[in-house]
Formats: structure tokens, C-alpha cells, sequence
């Protein structure tokens, strides 16, 4: 798209066209997690623009759009043509563009002599924001429009369902057109994932029967459409799972998401002010705000965004000091190249060094790199060991482990939320909420009680335990609280390296737990439709077709996590041969899920699983 929708060739002596990026905010939310903005400019996008800002013409330079096909960016594409912004207009739309909208566009092309300047008009279907190679969201902008909240509310209308049915419809339709392949569609029966199943699959299959404009035919289709090789969709509602959302982490990733400021892998954080005092009467210094990207490029982050976080601590320890020994090397290398200047000893060993400073010189664009990755992980880790001890998410992440896997527990639930130094009044009821889901019967009206009067001493808002208390009435996974289980933890003793003296990490006081790794609700899921365990009593053509599953989708409509994503990573290790890609309708921590869980009163009842017919 970026080079004019022709594939680039490699080696190509032709010279590098500059053109401008012009984008809306669904745009610039699917390309800023791919590319950055020395990747654009290698590209030859010398200036990239929100479509709606104020801009200045161009006349002799050719524009890229990616923009949603809405009437309020047709209207304005229609204006910078009669305007005569730029030389030449390469319209991208990231969605289907209707007939009438088309035509818009042609009428003002047509009325400023500007047709044989509008010269491609592509529809990209990219509908949809990845934010690793395994994992993707629908959309960033408007994303209350298909929250769960919005999905869940019980005064919704027909209306306003179909509405967000096809706004995910249409998202994960562009998906399949993307990576070219018709999956096979599995999905509970019941709810807002069936109803998703049953118009992607009518989607689907209008496309196919339309052989001239088909999206999955030719080159675009992997396998072709009957192939055995179809990956496996598996839509989940998350309904099924109310206690991972509001789970404590342990990982890199998920912490940085749950504690910190991190939205499509740029993670925000606010510097303190040094210590120095200031003058009487002058104004507090403001806190500064830094912007690191947690990308691909970024190999640390790929090495160690599933890790525990006291290995994290000490991987970056490790990194800094390993970063430490090469600059001294370089340096020592330079007190003995020349620096005596005339000194006939400091000449003898010139030759002698030549190479070794070749080197040195060679890997400094490396080390250079590798400081700057070392001081953003030492900030972000930092930033998230405070959040840890402040809150002692350490003891409430343990403590949950502890609920779910029904271990033996070393403090009561009341102590936990009773204590003024234990985490934050949502930690307590995060706490709560997963006690109150994972037990086999709720708690006596006088025990409950006692909580409730504990949580509101700490604080705590009530609400969301009230939507809890009728979610777990309403269905039957209360009965089997096992199917929340935890993964198990395993304290043992600090971390030595870290413990050290001069270590950037004080970890005293926060434990280092050793995760066992179980499967989670929605990888349960997964692992039965691969393994076959999910009903005797489909067909023998679906049997074949499972047998010959190498890439599944899971896809959780009503809002998704790290924790599942990680999880199912973990999963896929231990799966050769087999691709798990993640995708839910929205990403949130547990603070964002939090505050959509009070506003409703009632809920869909069970689960059952279907087959949609392939």
C-alpha cells in the first residue's frame, strides 16, 4: 500500500518516490504498532497526517490515504480534490467503500478536473489492529460501541445488536481476507459468539458464491477453500471466563498492561522529579512524560514479555552488566590507543590493537543500541516493581493462585482485604470477585456480610459484586469452579543475582514466584476442539477436518487480555506444528473491565457448544 500498492522489488536501482500519508485515527491506530516512523521514511514517507488536521497543499507531491470509508472522510477527501491538495491521489480504504460513497468521490473528481488525478482506489480490508505476530484487537477508536458492556446491557435493542454484530462481522471478515484462508467456525451456542459465528459464516459463504468478485480465490487463498489446511476459528463470549480479566499477573507483559499506561505497544510513563529542593516559593517541577515503544525490534521485550517479572529483573540486571564490560573494554582500548600521544610504547602496541579497535568501532551502533533498550527496560521494569510493592500485587497474585487451585491458604480472605497496607481498594475487590467466582458455594448471608462490610471500610465499590452474584446464579460453570483453576505457584527464595549489591532492582519484599503452567478457561476450549474432546456427536467430515488443524483463531467476543494470550503461547509450545493466533473486540485491564461490570442486572444462562456448518 505504501508504495503504491505495487510490490516492491528488491535491489531496485529506481529511485525512491516521497510521498505523504494521510490517515484517520482507525489508520494511524492499525500502522502504528507495525511500523515506526524511521520505517515510514524508509518507505519514502517524508510526512505523515491526520486526515482531519490542518493541512497545507502539496501540489507536486503524490498522497497515500488509508482512511475508514465514513461520509465525514469522503467529504473531506472531496475537498482536498476540489482544493487540488496534491498531484496524484492513491486512495486506500480499510474497509469495503460502498457504491453511492464511490460515486461522491467520482462526482467531485469529475467537477475540479481532477479525475486523472485519483490514481488507484483499493479497498484493503484491514479492518483490524495487530499487535504481534499471534495477536489482535478489532479496534481501538469508538471501542465502546462494541464493549462488553454494550454487548451485555440488558435494555439493548435489537437494533443497537445487529449494529455491533456487524461491526465485528465486518472486522473479522477483513481478517480472513487478510491472511487469505476460510476458516472453519466453532462456537458456544447461546450467545453473542454464536450470533458473531452465524453472520460471519453468511459472510463468508455470499463471497464464495460470487466466483467473479470472491475475496478467497486465486493467489489471495491458502490452500483453496475446500483445503484440509482451513484454519479453525473458535469464537468464545467472555462470559465464560469473569476471573482471568480480574486476575493479579505475574508476566512482563500483562503487569506493564495491568499497572502502567500501555496501549497498542506504546507504554507511557511519568518521571519523578529529581530530588533536589526547590526554592521557596517556586512553582513543583512538572513530571515529565516518556513514551517507549514495546515492539518486535525490541528483542529484549520478545525474549522476556511471558516471564515472571523477577526474571525480568534480573535479565535487565544481567543485560546491564554484560553492557558494562563491553564499554569498559572500548574505553581501555582507548587509553591505549594514542592518548600518551608521542610515548613509543603507546605506537609499538598501535598495530597490535588496530584490529580489536576495528571491532570496538564496528559494534558501537550495537552497544549504543543496546544502552538505549537497557535504560527503557530498567524504566519500565521500575516503574512496575513500584506498582508491586506499593500494592504487594506479589501477595495478591499468590493469594488468587492460591483461591482458584484450592490451596491451602496462609491468611484469611477478611485479613487480606481488612489490611490498610495491602493494595489499593480495587485490588481488594479484584480479590473478592475471584474468591466469590471460584468457590464451589457462595459464601452464608452472614459471611457475606462480614465482606461486604470489610470491602466497604476499605473503600470498595459494591456494584461490581452485585453483577457477580447474579452472573454466577445465572450460570452453570459455578458448579465446576475448577474450570477457573489457577496455574499453581510456587514461592521459593529471591533472587540472588538480584539481591546483589548495586543491583538496579531492589526486589526485598517481593516474592519470586515460580508459575506452573495450566490451561485457562478459553485454551481449554482450544485444546478440546484440537483434541477432539468437545462433542462425540459431530460428523465424520468434521472429524477430518479438525485432524488436519494446524492454525486456529481464538477470538473472544466482549474483550480480551494478556493473561489468555500468554497463556495460549504457552500452550502453543507444547503443540508442534500447530499456530495459535489470539483476536478479541477489545483489550482491557482489569481497571477498564472493572468499570464496565457494574452497570448491568442480568445475564445469559449456559454454555453449550455448536457446530456451525462448514
Amino acid at each position: 500500500m505504501l508504495n503504491f500498492n505495487v510490490i516492491p522489488v528488491k535491489n531496485s536501482t529506481t529511485e525512491a518516490v516521497w510521498k505523504i500519508l494521510i490517515y484517520d485515527r482507525f489508520g494511524q491506530d492499525i500502522i502504528s504498532p507495525l511500523l515506526s516512523v524511521k520505517e515510514l521514511r524508509d518507505m519514502g514517507i517524508t510526512l505523515h497526517l491526520l486526515l482531519h488536521s490542518d493541512r497545507d497543499p502539496i501540489p507536486d507531491v503524490p498522497a497515500i490515504y488509508f482512511v475508514m470509508p465514513t461520509e465525514e472522510n469522503v467529504d473531506r477527501i472531496c475537498q482536498d480534490l476540489r482544493n487540488q491538495f496534491y498531484e496524484s491521489y492513491y486512495l486506500n480504504f480499510i474497509s469495503a467503500i460502498s457504491r453511492s460513497k464511490l460515486e461522491d468521490i467520482a462526482s467531485a473528481a469529475l467537477s475540479t478536473n481532477a479525475v486523472a488525478q485519483v490514481a488507484k482506489v483499493f479497498d484493503q480490508y484491514l479492518n483490524f489492529i495487530t499487535l504481534e505476530d499471534d495477536m489482535f484487537v478489532l479496534c481501538n477508536q469508538n471501542k465502546e460501541l462494541v464493549s462488553y458492556h454494550a454487548i451485555n446491557r440488558p435494555d439493548i435493542t435489537d437494533t443497537e445488536m445487529e449494529i455491533i454484530m456487524d461491526t465485528l462481522v465486518d472486522s473479522l471478515f477483513c481478517f480472513f481476507v487478510t491472511i487469505g484462508a476460510v476458516p472453519i467456525i466453532r462456537c458456544p451456542r447461546g450467545n453473542a459468539a454464536e450470533m458473531v459465528a452465524v453472520k460471519l459464516d453468511k459472510k463468508l459463504r455470499e463471497n464464495l458464491r460470487d466466483a467473479r468478485n470472491s475475496l478467497f480465490t486465486g493467489d489471495t487463498l491458502a490452500g483453496g477453500q475446500f483445503s484440509f489446511q482451513r484454519p479453525l476459528l473458535v469464537l468464545v463470549d467472555r462470559n465464560i471466563d469473569l476471573a482471568t480479566p480480574l486476575h493479579h499477573t505475574w508476566t512482563y507483559q500483562a503487569l506493564v498492561h495491568d499497572v502502567l499506561d500501555f496501549l497498542l505497544n506504546r507504554v507511557n510513563l511519568e518521571e519523578t522529579p529529581g530530588q533536589e529542593t526547590s526554592p521557596a516559593g517556586a512553582r513543583p517541577k512538572k513530571k515529565n512524560k516518556k513514551t517507549y515503544d514495546l515492539t518486535g525490534a525490541d528483542h529484549f521485550w520478545q525474549r522476556h514479555k511471558g516471564s515472571p517479572f523477577p526474571e525480568v529483573a534480573e535479565s535487565v540486571q544481567q543485560e546491564l552488566d554484560s553492557y558494562r564490560t563491553q564499554e569498559d573494554e572500548v574505553k581501555h582500548l582507548k587509553s591505549i590507543m594514542g592518548l600518551e600521544g608521542e610515548d613509543e610504547g603507546a605506537i609499538s602496541m598501535l598495530s597490535d590493537n588496530t584490529a580489536k579497535l576495528t571491532s570496538a568501532v564496528s559494534s558501537l551502533p550495537e552497544l549504543l543500541q543496546k544502552k538505549r533498550l537497557i535504560d527503557l527496560h530498567t524504566n519500565v521494569a521500575t516503574a512496575v516493581l513500584e506498582h508491586i510493592k506499593t500494592r504487594k500485587l506479589d501477595v495478591y497474585f499468590e493469594y488468587e493462585e492460591k483461591l482458584m487451585s484450592k490451596s491451602t491458604l496462609d491468611k484469611s480472605l477478611l485479613d487480606m482485604i481488612s489490611d490498610p497496607d495491602g493494595g489499593t481498594p480495587e485490588d481488594k475487590m479484584r480479590l473478592f470477585i475471584i474468591y466469590y467466582i471460584s468457590s464451589p458455594q457462595p459464601p452464608s448471608e452472614v459471611d457475606l456480610e462480614q465482606y461486604k462490610k470489610a470491602l466497604t471500610d476499605a473503600g470498595c465499590n459494591l456494584a461490581p459484586l452485585n453483577y457477580i452474584k447474579r452472573w454466577k446464579a445465572f450460570t452453570k460453570m459455578a458448579s465446576a469452579p475448577t474450570n477457573f483453576g489457577g496455574s499453581g505457584v510456587k514461592p521459593i527464595s529471591l533472587l540472588s543475582r538480584v539481591m546483589n549489591t548495586g543491583s538496579q532492582f531492589v526486589m526485598e519484599g517481593v516474592k519470586n514466584l515460580v508459575l506452573k503452567q495450566q490451561n485457562l478457561p478459553v485454551t481449554r476450549v482450544l485444546d478440546n476442539l484440537i483434541e477432539m474432546k468437545s462433542n462425540p456427536m459431530c460428523s465424520k467430515t468434521s472429524l477430518i477436518q479438525v485432524l488436519f488443524i494446524f492454525q486456529a483463531i481464538v477470538f473472544v467476543v466482549g474483550g480480551g487480555n494478556y493473561i489468555e494470550y500468554q497463556n495460549l503461547v504457552d500452550y502453543t509450545k507444547n503443540k508442534p506444528g500447530k499456530h495459535v493466533i489470539y483476536g478479541c473486540s477489545e483489550l482491557f485491564n482489569a481497571t477498564q473491565f472493572l468499570k464496565q461490570v457494574p452497570y448491568f442486572v442480568y445475564l445469559v444462562s449456559d454454555t453449550i457448544w455448536c457446530w456451525i456448518k462448514d
